[in-house]
């Protein structure tokens, strides 16, 4: 009898650790679930913004838990989320047209009753609004490019600043009588052809004629390809033909890139150049009387080129959950408030809002224009893959004097009603998806698919990434050798190898944990590193993150421990990094892009599974 009551007592303990057990589990699982739903995603299309605007979104939202994402300046990169069930909450992109952008429509918020879409000037809204009157997209503010002007120069041989075009030409030609360039620019780049050529006519493109055409043009329910109208366009190329002529643009100037544009600037051999405002105070700064001019047009109008530094999207999903869509707005109209726009700009730059309520503060540098901008006549380029293209083609082909106006223009609408190319080939073929929401018990399971792996290739023991390394999930689907390149964050990052101590390892860990001087410091779970190859514990504090324990097989590092390692890092970051003289990073020749991109090409890479590789606390 006492035997079976023993017995009994035992099965009872047993029933109550498998218990425990179980409820523990569930609520593991549940806390993940409960992370996932809290969180909501944020896509930045470049790591600057991960540096200076992302930290003060989340600081002004501390109850929101925010996951920002470095992305791609691409809607290619979401139209292939979209496709495969990955597309973000909330979506940021520089390069952006609406018609690029028309694949989107059906999954992104309709935006066009909110108080953030009714504070845009009309004047730009509309190039926002689709046919049937909604809104997917909204500008933040606007990176002003114009002509950067040296002043010094035009003192210095008595000609009057230009104040119309005709003033403008007659300002070439007399600089031209001295031996001095007047005007170019460096149209080695796709963006400088493709913005002279509409900044030249952008009275016209936003005239009733060229909004019109312009609505056609990026119609989403559009299904057939359209090209340039007869009644805007031609003018478009007989202006940039005559501006070549007035200019003395040729083949010449099509090897310029801006390093040579500046260095022509700097030595007094160019009096002006088309580029961005924050030009001005960069030569100010060196000593050269600068000042920022608009576009002459040919009907006496001046207008500012403009490219919204981004554009920002809502998933339309964010609406079947009342919580989550609040949340998203009070994130969105965070990311347009006054205060974070500010963070957004470069040094030296206005605020140049599309929002009436961001008060317009002029600095010195753009005093010159503050009538254009009054006005608001700030242009927002045309900017679809196919514009960056062509405009590129045509007009390389118009400055080298392969075409005139006319044939320019047959061959820009040619080529836009040209069939686009879909053909290629599945580089990489991943059977699983995997989330790259945050997970205090594990980490990020997609980031640990990619640091793994990567860990495999570069042949290291240990790899730390820091948080802004990839591009969000691991989907389950085929990647094409462009759009398997786009899982790594696209600014240049790089990979440094070293080999060190154990407790030169745990300092390295340490740093990028808690951040160092001029490096990157973690602001939310989210922008914690990844590390492959050991795990880590991370205490969770007001001030920050402290790294606890360091293990490799679930033992802890000793001191006299070797290590190779190998840390994923923006060039800027590392060389701020505070090693001492035992420790020797080398950089490679190549970026961890194209090393990914040499990796997968030939098509059988194999993706690592993931671990779990945090706890945090």
């Amino acid at each position: 009898m006492k035997k079976k009551e023993k017995w009994n007592r035992v099965l009872a303990v047993l029933l109550t650790m498998v218990t425990a057990i179980s409820f523990l589990s569930g609520c593991g699982g549940k806390s993940a679930e409960k992370e996932d739903a809290e969180t909501i995603t944020v896509y930045l299309w470049t790591t600057n913004l991960y540096e200076k605007y992302a930290p003060y979104i989340q600081e002004q939202l501390p109850d929101i838990n925010l996951e920002f994402v470095v992305g791609n300046n691409d809607l290619d990169f979401y139209k292939f989320l979209d496709e495969n069930g990955g597309l973000p909450d909330i979506i940021t992109c520089c390069r952006f047209s609406l018609h690029d952008a028309s694949p989107l429509k059906d999954s992104l918020m309709d935006l066009s009753t909110t108080n953030v879409a009714g504070a845009v000037y009309d004047a730009y809204l509309n190039n926002f609004k689709n046919k049937d009157g909604s809104i997917n997209w909204l500008p933040v503010c606007a990176d002003a490019h114009g002509f950067v002007v040296n002043k010094d120069l035009f003192e210095k041989y008595d000609i009057p600043l230009p104040t119309d075009y005709e003033s403008f030409v007659s300002a070439c030609q007399a600089f031209d009588k001295v031996g001095i360039r007047g005007f170019t620019a460096d149209y080695y780049y796709d963006y400088t052809c493709m913005e002279t050529l509409q900044g030249l006519s952008a009275s016209e493109l936003s005239s009733v004629d060229g909004r019109k055409w312009r609505t056609t043009y990026s119609d989403p329910d559009n299904t057939k390809r359209e090209g340039l109208d007869s009644t805007v366009w031609p003018g478009v190329f007989e202006r940039m033909e005559q501006f070549i002529q007035d200019t003395g643009l040729s083949q010449v100037d099509l090897d310029m890139n801006y390093d040579d544009i500046v260095e022509m600037y700097q030595s007094g051999k160019l009096a002006m150049y088309f580029g961005s405002s924050s030009g001005v105070k960069m030569f100010q700064d060196q000593g050269i009387n600068t000042t920022f001019l608009p576009f002459f047009q040919e009907n006496g109008e001046k207008w500012l080129m403009t490219t919204p530094y981004f554009q920002v999207a809502l998933n339309r999903d964010l609406t079947q959950d009342e919580t989550r869509r609040k949340k998203a707005m009070q994130v969105l109209n965070t990311m347009l408030s006054e205060d974070a726009q500010t963070r957004i700009l470069y040094d030296g730059q206005d605020l140049l809002s599309y929002s009436q309520d961001v008060d317009l503060k002029l600095t010195e540098y753009l005093k010159d224009v503050k009538p254009v901008i009054e006005e608001n006549h700030m242009y927002i380029r045309i900017a679809s893959n196919d514009f960056f293209s062509v405009s590129e083609d045509v007009v390389s082909r118009m400055i080298s004097g392969e075409y005139d106006a006319k044939q320019a223009y047959q061959s820009f609408n040619s080529q836009l009603l040209g069939e686009e190319s879909t053909s290629e080939n599945i580089v990489l073929d991943s059977e699983k998806s995997y989330s790259n929401r945050f997970h205090s018990s594990g980490g990020n399971a997609a980031y640990s698919v990619m640091a793994n792996t990567l860990r495999g290739i570069y042949g290291t023991d240990v790899l730390i990434a820091t948080g802004n390394s990839f591009t969000g999930n691991v989907l389950k689907a085929g990647y094409t050798e462009k759009m398997a390149g786009d899982m790594i964050m696209p600014n240049d990052l790089a990979a440094y190898s070293s080999k060190m101590s154990g407790a030169e390892l745990k300092e390295t860990v340490k740093n990028f944990v808690e951040g160092y001087a001029g490096g990157f410091i973690p602001f939310n779970r989210g922008s914690l590193p990844v590390v492959s190859g050991i795990s880590v514990e991370i205490s969770e504090t007001d001030d920050g993150y402290t790294l606890s324990k360091v293990t490799k097989d679930g033992k802890q590092i000793q001191d006299n421990d070797i290590f190779t390692l190998t840390c994923l890092v923006i060039p800027k970051h590392m060389e701020a990094y505070p090693a001492d003289e035992s420790i020797v990073f080398d950089g490679g020749d190549t970026t961890v892009e194209n090393t990914w991109k040499g990796y997968v090409s030939d098509g059988d890479a194999i993706l690592a599974d993931p671990e779990d590789y945090m706890t945090l606390r």
